[in-house]
């Protein structure tokens, strides 16, 4: 790598490992704002953090613990970036993303060390935990093994019996507070750009954890957006703020997280064989709050009314196709959570309904004349829109 050396690498870890040290966390241990607003009542062991450790590997630990990077250790693959699964000699289970010998784009390199200054960051119960990295030999990232793999893989797999209620249900809340600690509890706001099925991965125990940020922003706390170009991302979770105008803040994150929910409660993949956005699909039946009409048959009918119309609810919300009429994280939870929503507080004026309604289709033509992609969700470590570069 002609522009990284090794001294530099670490100091970015000091910095990183300082700067947690000297601030942002409570004697209890929890990252929190300074925030009169007490309607986000929900702190609990899921905000709680605590201080982020990390790690130099050398490359024959890696090596040794990956078998070589033996294929059958090949868990995940993209378009610049293989994940393997690796046992180290104490026994931990880990997995090592590695830039993948055939790239040779600057940019793709310059994404993976980004995301060793994002992750590297953040330290929270649902996100992915980073344990360390190598660069002897390559780039190599590090993290603690998620056994059941991603929500995508579970969720949308054929030969497996469909994922229970409770399961669901637990995934999409877990979610929800990894997504408010990177935008409003972390150090640094961090949009994601990537929130998909395929970028959550399961603990042993169902607990979700937001992986994959090769997309992810720091968003300083005087800007209010990103411009972004080129347009990155996945093919059904793009928010039209950032399809038509290259626009990123934490809404943008709150729309994907939206159609992540219409994918938990009906188990559908975000485009479906048709070309047909799953936002798209779900919103006329939304808007007639025929919620029942939603669930994934695949469930027989088994699924809590309240948590159903709780989730369905929320995601009317964060697929609005204003950014300015969804809610921020904080609120998202509160909904989530309350289970009796006042609705009239999120009503939105009768002209804004209009144009809202007929705006997603509109949108939904743009994408299919803008885009040429498999409309299967990927269940690599990338995003499939870089994979085209």
């Amino acid at each position: 790598m002609k522009y990284i050396r090794t001294n530099n690498l670490k100091r970015l870890f000091s910095l990183k490992r300082r700067s947690f040290e000297e601030g942002g966390a409570n004697q209890h241990g929890v990252f929190e704002e300074d925030n009169n607003n007490d309607s986000f009542k929900i702190a609990s062991v899921a905000e709680r953090s605590q201080r982020p450790s990390w790690r130099s590997f050398s490359f024959e630990e890696i090596f040794v613990a990956t078998n070589a990077f033996s294929s059958e250790n090949l868990v995940g693959k993209g378009g610049y970036a293989e994940v393997y699964k690796g046992v180290l000699k104490d026994g931990e289970e880990i997995a090592v993303k590695r830039l993948t010998k055939t790239c040779n784009d600057e940019r793709k390199e310059k994404d993976f060390l980004t995301e060793i200054g994002t992750i590297g960051h953040v330290c929270h119960p649902n996100v992915l935990s980073l344990l360390g990295c190598c660069i002897d030999n390559g780039l190599y990232l590090i993290f603690e093994f998620s056994s059941r793999g991603s929500v995508a893989s579970l969720l949308h797999d054929a030969n497996l019996p469909p994922m229970d209620w409770k399961t669901r249900y637990k995934i999409a809340i877990g979610t929800a507070r990894g997504l408010y600690y990177l935008h409003k509890v972390c150090k640094r706001r961090i949009i994601h750009r990537d929130i998909k099925s395929s970028n959550i991965l399961l603990t042993a125990d169902f607990e979700p954890k937001i992986s994959d940020f090769g997309l992810a922003k720091w968003l300083p706390s005087q800007w209010t957006h990103h411009s972004i170009a080129p347009i990155e991302g996945t093919f059904g979770h793009l928010a039209p703020e950032y399809f038509m105008h290259g626009t990123v803040d934490e809404k943008t994150d709150v729309f994907a997280f939206g159609v992540f929910l219409l994918e938990m409660i009906s188990g559908r993949k975000p485009v479906d064989a048709s070309h047909q956005s799953l936002h798209c699909w779900a919103k006329p039946l939304l808007k007639r709050e025929e919620m029942e009409k939603l669930v994934d048959p695949r469930l027989g009918g088994s699924y809590d009314i309240s948590q159903l119309k709780s989730l369905a609810f929320t995601a009317s919300l964060c697929i609005r196709a204003s950014s300015a009429w969804r809610p921020p994280m904080n609120e998202v939870l509160e909904v989530l959570m309350e289970g009796e929503t006042d609705k009239e507080r999120w009503r939105m004026p009768e002209e804004e309904e209009q144009e809202e309604f007929w705006g997603f289709e509109d949108l939904e033509y743009e994408c299919h004349t803008s885009f040429s992609l498999s409309p299967g969700d990927s269940l690599s470590t990338a995003s499939s829109l870089r994979e085209k570069n």
